[in-house]
């Protein structure tokens, strides 16, 4: 049995991977943004689940959840929160997966939510407004989450650090007209987060349906990795 965070739980692919891990016997963490989408997830913590509530626009509010978990370690953490525009999409879709990647060194699996998106996404930094100021650009916070995942895995040996694109499945991002398979979007993150077969046992890797891809070239660029990281750092006060 792992204990695992799955970040985004309330709905959608998050919370059907929570859902499913639970049913399997494993010891998982939901997270809700407030306490109102909190109550949608009441049915899994009365399975057992614990519940972590934060609102991930917030870094005060991701560095508060670390903190609960410190004391608690994880095998592993989904990365699975995520918005599609607007303001928070720099906030949720990299800082916070950053920030709790820095402050929870714990688990010895993470995986990254990426989106086939990414390969819009342009490798520059410049003028990158992290905070969400002026928004950002959905493609390219999920090529950043792609690489953070490719630098984790690097910098990190003893982590299988990975990035998955789910698909674009009907949830309520995706929105009602996806054209992929919903219970196939969720299934490569758990794989990735708990099995032992051998083929899930790696790092670094991009993923799509449990079948590895290749990424935006950008991706394995070492020194754009770092570039990143060191922007990351810089932006809110915290090495890897």
């Amino acid at each position: 049995m792992s204990r695992i965070l799955v970040t985004g739980s309330a709905d959608g692919l998050g919370r059907a991977a929570a859902d499913s891990l639970l049913a399997a016997g494993h010891d998982v963490v939901v997270h809700a943004r407030n306490p109102e989408r909190a109550a949608d997830l009441d049915s899994l913590v009365g399975r057992g689940a614990r519940l972590v509530v934060g609102d991930f626009t917030e870094r005060s509010a991701v560095r508060r959840i670390a903190a609960e978990l410190d004391g608690e370690p994880l095998d592993a953490v989904i990365h699975n929160a995520g918005v599609w525009s607007g303001p928070a999409v720099m906030p949720v879709n990299i800082i916070a997966p950053y920030l709790l990647t820095a402050l929870l060194p714990g688990p010895r699996r993470l995986v990254y939510l990426s989106s086939g998106s990414h390969y819009g996404g342009r490798p520059s930094l410049d003028g990158v407004d992290w905070r969400g100021g002026s928004a950002g650009s959905y493609s390219d916070s999920k090529l950043f989450v792609t690489a953070l995942a490719t630098a984790v895995a690097r910098l990190r040996p003893d982590v299988l650090s990975n990035a998955v694109d789910p698909g674009w499945v009907p949830t309520k991002m995706g929105g009602p007209g996806a054209p992929d398979d919903l219970e196939e979007g969720h299934r490569t993150q758990e794989w990735l987060a708990v099995s032992d077969e051998p083929q899930a046992l790696v790092s670094g890797g991009y993923w799509y349906h449990r079948e590895r891809q290749e990424p935006h070239r950008a991706v394995h660029d070492e020194a754009f990795q770092d570039r990143l990281l060191d922007a990351l750092a810089e932006e809110t006060g915290t090495a890897l």
